[in-house]
């Protein structure tokens, strides 16, 4: 019996598929197990491909768009098939080695293996022992025809006690995979922990700085007010010149920072001018929230009223449009599309590299809307020296385990009308806003 387990990072293309083929065919495999395929769809046809000899059987998870895919595949002399179960990312096939009649189960996925196996794998794990039993080489051994790794214990060296017997008997197992994944997920979490703690002591600076822009403003002329009087009345030296020219100053950028968040705010092509017309621009903001603004919306020929049944309404009216029960297999004639050539798939396959990443960021918008997040990319790219390194290998991480941190895996979806005064839901346009780069 021959079994062996490969994370293939991607079954696509004719060169790969040659590698697994291979790989069967070397060590004359009876089982294999394949791990990331980084495919929606397994068919009949591709494990043929790979099983040349048609007694083949299979279950496989299908991938989450570009993310995870599991393939079980096995001789039908080998082993018989009695019960199958699935998961987002797992595979359990139940069923009969037919060599010896042994039910088993094969599992297919990240594993974790945590609680009381009631066996040492070392002498120093239990006091007053000289030697391992066998037993204890047998736990051995399975851990490590299983590649699993045994997580060590930091607050503790024993975890059984009885009278002057100590032992240490529970522990945690865990796969190579399942370490890459965690590991990497921690790192992610760490960096996009930081940026949320980052933003409570922005929000206070912002406040400080920027926050009540016409007090300000109102200030600094009434202070440049004074100055002038002081002048009428006849007193007039270099320090109170320095001071007024210091306070126009001052007045003139607060002026300028107001009308760069009505631009923002009215989006207008006339604040290109910088006309300072703040009015004009508040009108046109004020305006575009009023016509935005869903009162009442027909869904389904049914009228709907409060903010909060509106919601509920399109959310379903949009998970019933783009939800579909059975997918159709779709297929394409011979030469109708032309397949990528080895040198543009290994392209394709090739690892991110920092300077794309850098790239990557420079060729977004800077002035785009602020993401879930609550960071826009001129933020990323003014602070670029101090966050590149665990920004990058954040990104990197997560083409490496094709995971996105949930925080980062988030769309935002607006309703835009067509046109004003829109009243039913085919006149409001979908968008959806995610603050992601597709690479």
């Amino acid at each position: 019996m021959i079994v062996s387990s490969w994370n293939v990072r991607g079954l696509r293309g004719d060169r790969k598929m040659r590698m697994v083929k291979d790989l069967k065919r070397k060590h004359r495999l009876n089982m294999l197990r394949l791990i990331e395929t980084k495919r929606q769809l397994v068919t009949r046809f591709d494990v043929l491909k790979i099983w040349e000899n048609g007694c083949a059987g299979w279950e496989y998870v299908g991938s989450e768009g570009a993310s995870g895919g599991l393939l079980l595949m096995w001789d039908d002399d080998f082993f018989r098939m009695k019960n199958c179960y699935k998961g987002d990312r797992w595979l359990c096939v139940e069923g009969v080695l037919s060599e010896n009649s042994i039910d088993c189960a094969i599992f297919l996925g990240p594993s974790c293996f945590l609680g009381d196996f009631n066996e040492i794998t070392q002498v120093e794990e239990r006091r007053g022992f000289d030697g391992l039993p066998p037993s204890a080489q047998d736990l051995k051994d399975w851990i490590n025809d299983m590649g699993l790794v045994d997580l060590p214990i930091t607050d503790c060296k024993f975890t059984w006690f009885k009278g002057r017997s100590y032992s240490r008997i529970d522990r945690v197992l865990v796969s190579l995979e399942w370490l890459e994944v965690e590991l990497r997920g921690l790192e992610e979490v760490q960096f996009t922990d930081k940026l949320k703690a980052l933003t409570v002591p922005l929000e206070i600076w912002h406040r400080d700085n920027f926050g009540d822009i016409d007090k300000k403003i109102m200030k600094y002329e009434e202070e440049i007010k004074k100055i002038d009087d002081i002048v009428g009345n006849g007193t007039y030296d270099g320090i109170v010149e320095a001071r007024r020219k210091a306070l126009v100053t001052c007045c003139e950028k607060w002026y300028v920072r107001k009308e760069l968040h009505w631009k923002q705010m009215s989006r207008s092509r006339h604040a290109r001018h910088m006309d300072k017309n703040t009015r004009y621009f508040h009108n046109l903001a004020s305006a575009r929230r009023r016509n935005n603004r869903i009162d009442a919306l027909i869904i389904n020929g049914r009228l709907i009223r409060n903010q909060a049944r509106i919601k509920i309404a399109i959310r379903e009216f949009y998970k019933g449009l783009y939800n579909q029960e059975q997918s159709s297999m779709v297929g394409f004639r011979d030469g109708l599309v032309e397949m990528t050539n080895e040198e543009d798939a290994l392209a394709l396959e090739m690892e991110l590299t920092p300077e794309e990443v850098k790239e990557g960021v420079w060729d977004c918008e800077s002035s785009k809307a602020l993401g879930n997040d609550r960071y826009n990319m001129i933020f990323i790219k003014k602070c670029w020296d101090e966050i590149v390194s665990e920004f990058t290998a954040a990104v990197l991480g997560i083409f490496q385990s094709s995971r996105f941190p949930t925080d980062a895996n988030v769309t935002w979806v607006a309703l835009a009308p067509k046109f004003t005064s829109a009243k039913e839901i085919k006149d409001l346009r979908l968008i959806s806003m995610s603050g992601l780069c597709i690479r």
